[in-house]
């Protein structure tokens, strides 16, 4: 009888115990998925943020390049709807780094600024030099973000 009472307490135990460590395995798991998820998604959001940063850029060095050569009032027109262009289309992977990324928001910002600051620029030396520092700021942000993984 005793040796019966064992064996059922051993069987439920070791149940319990099968179960137990069955349920530990797989919230393990779904934080490791749910970690990858926020990976592969800040990843995405910081690639999107720095090919909208370049996009600026360029937009922006071509639209005051051509103001500082005194071009065709209607090719600057041009260049400066495609800087408000780009402008516009770093909104959303800025937010998108505010959120999924908090602590790459401050350089991602100060990326943006730099490429807004070419608007504007004295001379072409002080608009290659904007464009430079624009260019720096991009690379910390990614530097940043290669260290903070």
């Amino acid at each position: 009888m005793i040796a019966s009472l064992i064996a059922v307490l051993g069987t439920l135990l070791g149940s319990t115990t099968a179960y137990l460590l069955q349920q530990r395995a797989a919230r393990a798991e779904r934080a490791e998925v749910r970690d990858d998820t926020v990976r592969r998604d800040r990843i995405a959001a910081l690639t999107t943020v720095v090919s909208a940063l370049a996009d600026h850029r360029r937009a922006m060095w071509v639209r005051e390049d051509l103001r500082l050569s005194g071009a065709d009032e209607t090719a600057y027109q041009a260049a400066r709807a495609e800087s408000h262009t780009t402008r516009s289309a770093l909104t959303a992977p800025l937010t998108t780094i505010a959120l999924l990324a908090p602590d790459l928001a401050e350089s991602a910002n100060e990326a943006a600024c730099a490429a807004y600051a070419l608007r504007d620029a004295a001379d072409t030396e002080t608009l290659t030099a904007l464009r430079t520092e624009a260019i720096a700021a991009a690379d910390r942000l990614i530097r940043q973000a290669a260290v903070l993984g």
